[in-house]
């Protein structure tokens, strides 16, 4: 009886420690994320509401004002408009060409690793040196492209594709289609290998002809990676900067700018770090907001 009650409390201790046992583990992480994350998130909220200018020691509260400056603000209009330009174009089309590299490369083609790997290398590169090297490619003077053109005789053509309000944005894209085509391909190359031939073998024998099966059978099958590529691409098209800062600086003008860039500028070039804040706020509720069914699909699927 002494040994049985002697058992109890420790039992109770054990049950105590074992019950704070995971947040201990937890703890290093929780320091990280609360001191790199929340409170730099918590710290922007607060001086998105005051008229701070980065440098001094003091600020005013304004409350809402820099909110309310947003839709008033012809820059931020065009910003905007640049954005969604931006996230329909680099997200519709790597997306088709990457389903339709990962189709080709899914068939009976030599090389085939190589050729991966030459359509990925885009994806891994560091993006200043993407548009270091496309940026010499649309050199006005001594740019291959317009050399090209005035080779071949088209010499109309030739001209400064950065530097004029009608091309910026869309010579900008460009590369950016090129670096974003590589990740699309690998999933659905990973999901078609993943489709079994039966489904082909049955479809072939009810006689459905191979346009048929990539509607009916291709396509449903690829539903789960169709969805992964386009919230993660509607994710990163939402906070692009780094691109098109390293460009064009968001100019010529404005003709380039979008949301990330005129933050930026605000912040660091204007000393408008408030209104600069307050403008990262809203970028960042728009990617959350747009990431939150994508994490939600895929804690049920985990689940």
């Amino acid at each position: 009886m002494a040994a049985v009650a002697l058992s109890k409390p420790s039992t109770a201790k054990a049950t105590r420690s074992g019950k704070w046992s995971p947040w201990l583990f937890a703890l290093p992480a929780l320091v990280v994320y609360v001191a790199f994350l929340v409170y730099p998130a918590v710290s922007s909220l607060w001086f998105s509401l005051t008229d701070w200018d980065g440098l001094s020691a003091t600020y005013n509260f304004v409350g809402l004002d820099n909110y309310f400056k947003l839709p008033t603000d012809p820059v931020v209009l065009t910003a905007v408009r640049n954005n969604v330009i931006w996230t329909v174009v680099t997200i519709a089309v790597p997306t088709v060409i990457g389903l339709g590299l990962a189709i080709a490369l899914n068939g009976k083609v030599h090389g085939k690793p190589i050729l991966r790997l030459i359509f990925y290398t885009p994806a891994v590169l560091p993006l200043v040196s993407i548009a270091s090297i496309w940026g010499w490619l649309y050199n006005p003077q001594y740019g291959a492209i317009n050399s090209f053109l005035r080779l071949i005789g088209l010499d109309g053509l030739a001209q400064p594709w950065l530097g004029q309000d009608s091309t910026a944005l869309w010579a900008v894209m460009v590369p950016a289609i090129w670096l974003r085509t590589g990740f699309p391909m690998l999933l659905y190359l990973a999901a078609l290998q993943g489709i079994p031939n039966e489904l082909y073998e049955a479809a072939t024998v009810d006689g459905a002809s191979r346009w048929q099966q990539f509607w009916h059978v291709t396509m449903p099958s690829l539903r789960p990676a169709h969805y992964i590529v386009l919230a993660l691409s509607l994710i990163d098209s939402f906070k692009v900067f780094d691109m098109i800062y390293a460009m064009t600086y968001g100019g010529p003008g404005t003709a380039t700018q979008v949301m990330g860039t005129w933050m930026y500028a605000n912040v660091f070039q204007y000393y408008q770090a408030g209104y600069g804040t307050a403008i990262a706020v809203v970028i960042t509720v728009v990617a959350v907001a747009v990431g939150i069914p994508y994490v939600r699909s895929q804690t049920r699927e985990a689940s």
